[in-house]
């Protein structure tokens, strides 16, 4: 009975209310959460802008390397190419700049000054040029090489090699003394039928 009047007289907290007060808590964390996300999406905007000249430096042919671009999201990023990025730290005023890499993530740069953001992302850019250059060197000589090579006239046959002029030479000598051999023999054939059968040859010689 006393525990009954107990709980009479001091009602506890009702679910409504709690859930109320639960509402208002996480309306008030996502308000803080929109103002850090629109903080941190409103500094790489502005990195974003500095990087504008560096990028407009790079050669035509070498765009496709890069694919920069600012993605909103839980955590905002620029991203430089597929696997380098820039980010904001937890304090919302240092930028990160890191790469994903096969043994896992490395910081290529960490400053609150952009200005050394943008240094790195210009060193990251160099490196990347010069890799592939490097790469279309190995695969082909690099065009001022190939154009002084000199280049063979397609009406003019390249000599056969030693080796094959010998070949030749043999294979035109087999060929040759089994004829001479064959006239020989003919011809001691001939004399000897004339002089075993001289009417033979009488007959022969008639028109």
């Amino acid at each position: 009975m006393d525990d009954e009047r107990l709980r009479g007289e001091t009602p506890g907290l009702s679910l409504r209310e709690a859930i109320r007060a639960a509402r208002m808590e996480a309306a008030e964390r996502s308000g803080v959460i929109v103002e850090l996300r629109d903080a941190t999406l409103a500094r790489l905007s502005m990195l974003n802008e500095l990087l504008d000249p560096v990028f407009a430096q790079v050669p035509l042919e070498h765009v496709d390397l890069f694919d920069r671009g600012l993605m909103p999201g839980e955590i905002p990023r620029l991203f430089i190419d597929m696997v380098a990025h820039v980010t904001l730290a937890r304090d919302r005023r240092t930028y990160r700049f890191l790469q994903d890499t096969r043994s896992g993530r490395h910081v290529l740069a960490e400053s609150p000054n952009p200005n050394d953001i943008v240094d790195a992302v210009t060193r990251y850019i160099a490196r990347r040029l010069i890799a592939r250059e490097q790469a279309m060197v190995s695969v082909g000589a690099p065009p001022e090489i190939a154009a002084a090579e000199p280049h063979p006239a397609p009406h003019h046959p390249a000599p056969a090699p030693p080796d094959a002029i010998q070949a030749g030479r043999t294979e035109g000598g087999g060929r040759t003394l089994p004829f001479l051999l064959g006239l020989v023999l003919g011809a001691l054939v001939m004399l000897a039928l004339t002089s075993l059968y001289p009417e033979i040859t009488a007959r022969l010689s008639l028109p």
